[in-house]
Formats: C-alpha cells, sequence, structure tokens
C-alpha cells in the first residue's frame, strides 16, 4: 500500500470507552485534503488494518483526528489502539477515501447511532459550514455514552435531536415519522447493524438513491458455527492452523508471516490469494464467479471442508 506515517501527537477520552487520535505527519509533509464522510485506513499497533471515520475538517487539514470504540468483543484492532497508540507512536496509514460523500440536495436528515456518530459529526459540521438546511437525530445508550455531545450541542442547537434508549428496545427512538411520507432531501445513516436494517426497513418506498448508510462491517468475519482448519502455504512449505475465531490473515500474521492487506473486511482486493487446492467458504464482495475457484480474499473466506492450500 501507499501508506503515510504519522505520529499521535493526542488523545482524548470522549467516553469511558470511546476515545479521539489526533494524527500528524510524521515527515512534516502536507497532509492529503479530504470531503466529510471520509475515512482512512490505520495499521494499528496490533497488525490489524482497519477503517476510522474522519472527524474534522479536511480543507487543508494540519492534522487527522479520529475517534473510536474500544470494542472488547471485537477482533483486537481497536483495542491496540486503546491501549498502545499512545502519544509519540508511529502508525502507518493509508490516504483519505470517501464511500460516504455527501452529495447535492436541497436538505439533509443525518442519523448517527452509538459510534457511527464519527462521519456524521464531520458531516454536520460541514453542512453548518455550508449554511445548508439540515438535522441530526444522534442514538446512543445513555448521556454518558455520547461522544462529541458538548461540541454537537454547542454548535447544532436545534439542528440536534438527543435520543438516550439506555439499552431497552423498547425506547428506541420512532423513526417512522420521519419516512412516512417521502421527502425531497437526501438521507445519510451510520451505526450498528439494527439501526441500518430499521431505517432500511421503514424506507423501501423511498426513491433509490435518497437514504444512503455506511457500514465498515459489510462481511461477518467469524461466525458462531465456524470450525478450525489448516492452511498449507505451497512456497514456503509452512502449515499455519487457523482457530475458529480467526481469519486465515490473522493466523498467518499471529505465526510472524507477513501479508498485503488493507480493509480486512472482505471489500478491497488487496489480500487476494492464489488458491491451490481445497474448497473455499467465500465472504468476501470482490471475487467474480469464475476466480472463486482460483483465489481466496484471506481476510474473511475460510475452508468449507479439509484445509486449503495456498500459493504463498
Amino acid at each position: 500500500m501507499n501508506s503515510i506515517a504519522v505520529t499521535v501527537t493526542g488523545r482524548r477520552q470522549l467516553t469511558e470507552h470511546i476515545c479521539e487520535f489526533t494524527l500528524t505527519s510524521s515527515s512534516g509533509a502536507k497532509l492529503p485534503s479530504f470531503t466529510a464522510g471520509a475515512h482512512i485506513t490505520v495499521q494499528t499497533p496490533s497488525g490489524a488494518m482497519r477503517r476510522y471515520s474522519l472527524v474534522n475538517n479536511g480543507n487543508d487539514p494540519a492534522v487527522y483526528k479520529i475517534a473510536l470504540k474500544r470494542e472488547v468483543n471485537g477482533r483486537g484492532g481497536s483495542m491496540s489502539m486503546h491501549d498502545h497508540a499512545l502519544e509519540g507512536t508511529e502508525l502507518k496509514i493509508e490516504a483519505p477515501e470517501n464511500t460516504f460523500a455527501l452529495t447535492e440536495a436541497k436538505e439533509y436528515l443525518l442519523i448517527a447511532g452509538g459510534i457511527g456518530v464519527t462521519p456524521i459529526y464531520a458531516m454536520s459540521q460541514h453542512l453548518l459550514r455550508e449554511g445548508k438546511p439540515f438535522h441530526v437525530i444522534y442514538c446512543t445508550r445513555s448521556e454518558a455514552e455520547t461522544a462529541f455531545l458538548d461540541e454537537m450541542k454547542s454548535t447544532l442547537g436545534d439542528k440536534l435531536t438527543l435520543h438516550h434508549d439506555g439499552g431497552d428496545p423498547d425506547r428506541i427512538y420512532d423513526f417512522w415519522d420521519h419516512f412516512e411520507d417521502p421527502k425531497d432531501m437526501k438521507i445519510y445513516c451510520c451505526g450498528p447493524q439494527p439501526l441500518l436494517e430499521e431505517i432500511e426497513a421503514i424506507s423501501g418506498h423511498w426513491p433509490e438513491g435518497r437514504v444512503i448508510f455506511e457500514d465498515f462491517k459489510p462481511v461477518e468475519v467469524v461466525r458462531a458455527d465456524d470450525k478450525p482448519f489448516d492452511v498449507t502455504l505451497r512456497k514456503s512449505s509452512v502449515t499455519v492452523h487457523v482457530p475458529e475465531d480467526r481469519s486465515i490473515l490473522e493466523a498467518l500474521r499471529d505465526s510472524g508471516i507477513a501479508t498485503v492487506s488493507s480493509c480486512e473486511s472482505g471489500t478491497c482486493g488487496t489480500c487476494k490469494t492464489r488458491l491451490v487446492s481445497g474448497e473455499v467458504d467465500h465472504r468476501d464482495m470482490v471475487l467474480m464467479d469464475e476466480e472463486k475457484d482460483r483465489y481466496v480474499m484471506i481476510c474473511v473466506s475460510r475452508a468449507k471442508e479439509g484445509g486449503l492450500v495456498l500459493d504463498l
């Protein structure tokens, strides 16, 4: 990857489990600009590649700011950032990309759930600077778990609706009034899967392209019924055991075997590896059907039965 070396020059605890990181170019070189909704891919201290939304103004930025939640039951990337990306730590990142960009509209409704607020916060500040009509609905479990609470209250005023459900399914926000009648607006939504599924379900009668979703977890990397298997690397004659709760890529990394990766969510194609033999459970969103008997995306896919032999 064409990486940029950055140094952690600031950490700010937004909530008990959410931390904002300020990243500054290690070389002093100018950082690429970006638009609201953009993300960077970060090589975390554990070696895992993770995508995090940029929360600051991307017009000629002096620094990059990201905010992420410590996911105790996650894949380990966020925990390594919280525990080991201390001030002074150098990290490698990829240049910003934007798959959740604001496009022209008469007005906007921005919906955030939990840590999904990161791109929504950046969008709200951009629309505020531009003087565009918009409203934000921000749902969390409690005020204590609400990142950017003070900033959003002070800058957005009555453009912000906050809702805390206490983790009670019976107290979740009722979005129906916003969706009952299709409006001449665009809606951007980022948050946990249940929120995205709810908005998708109640917006089916809206014109296509009016409701836009951001989801960094399009592929379920590990599933409850996954089984362990072995991967043999033909070129090095090494066999690596892949536990039921680790991906091929993670098992290789755990064994000290360097691999190339980027998204680690089955969407970019960077880790595409030639398959020598074995039956693959393909879970990526990249490979064409005619490629699936010759390649495997090692960040998400697994063996169906037995083991796999890879051209590594």
